[in-house]
């Protein structure tokens, strides 16, 4: 039987265990395995790669523990824009919004980029007003907003007037969701969505809807999802490294991953992760902060969730 596997990830902004009370990370956790089980169910009916991980992602678009969709980050005008980007291995085909305001899953507009138009990337008004045409739910800007992410705004705008907005953690900073996955006839795919950044500037756009930035997929070799500062994942086209470092220099998916997050990115002094599965259904999700929420099931159908280095065994998932 042809191999299978889903990876997710919820971010490398984790907030420390004692931040935030039992109920909240019983529920962030419940959400990642919906969204590993919404993601499993398609490719155990032998459904595709590119399905499972828009599935995944939309679930974690509508928990507000995670900064995508309800629950994302604010700007510096305490407004919300939001960035998504999927592709698919095969034919290397691949959609993107940025800076929309008004979609409710920026995921399935990237994907009806993908697939409704002759476009890789749409930005702003304009990508809300493609959501529309196709037919995809909006929403006022205002639902995607958190008491969470509210306070997190306070406080940078706080550190900022103080100087000291350097000392801010990555749960205050950053967050992003993503998702990478394998189907049964061997095609790849990757997706990632985000807020961005809190207190970001009006406009600003990261590597999440940057394809070979933020996300990025090739049959054969690997899929690859992001999270951390975009600036710097730009500028070293983070997801396509790691293919190009498997594909031609051979290593494999940890070598490729581990170098990645531990050498380059960590040597900039910045907080990364990654979810990445390779052509074999092995999944890799490295991260150098203090915790990334994460999950995964490979082809044995065991179902792994983790907030911080701790790792949890959830049964296991059935494969029809």
């Amino acid at each position: 039987m042809a191999p299978i596997a889903i990876g997710i990830h919820g971010g490398c902004g984790t907030p420390a265990r004692e931040l935030l009370g039992e109920a909240d990370w019983a529920e962030t956790k419940a959400h990642l395995e919906q969204s590993l089980r919404a993601a499993w169910a398609i490719l155990a009916a032998g459904g595709k790669a590119l399905d499972a991980v828009e599935a995944a992602v939309v679930v974690m678009e509508d928990s507000p523990h995670f900064n995508a969709g309800h629950g994302a980050a604010l700007t510096e005008a305490g407004a919300h824009e939001l960035d998504a980007s999927i592709m698919e291995g095969a034919g290397m085909a691949a959609g993107a919004i940025c800076a929309a305001r008004a979609i409710r899953n920026p995921i399935r507009a990237a994907r009806a980029v993908m697939e409704k138009s002759d476009c890789v990337l749409l930005a702003g008004d304009a990508a809300d007003a493609f959501a529309r045409k196709a037919g995809l739910a909006t929403v006022p800007n205002s639902y995607f907003t958190t008491e969470r992410r509210r306070q997190a705004l306070a406080s940078l705008k706080a550190r900022a007037a103080r100087g000291t907005i350097a000392m801010a953690s990555e749960a205050e900073r950053h967050g992003t969701v993503g998702a990478v996955a394998l189907d049964a006839g061997g095609t790849l795919a990757a997706a990632t969505s985000t807020g961005g950044f809190n207190n970001k500037p009006v406009g600003r756009v990261g590597d999440s809807p940057i394809i070979g930035a933020g996300t990025y997929a090739r049959n054969g070799v690997c899929a690859v999802s992001c999270t951390g500062q975009g600036e710097l994942f730009i500028r070293r086209v983070v997801a396509y490294d790691v293919a190009a470092r498997m594909h031609y220099a051979g290593q494999t998916l940890e070598q490729a991953t581990d170098a990645q997050i531990f050498d380059v990115l960590t040597g900039h002094q910045i907080g990364a992760g990654l979810v990445a599965v390779d052509a074999a259904g092995h999944v890799r999700a490295p991260f150098n902060t203090l915790g990334m929420c994460r999950g995964w099931i490979e082809a044995d159908g065991a179902i792994h969730i983790a907030t911080h280095k701790d790792v949890e065994r959830r049964g296991v998932a059935a494969r029809g």
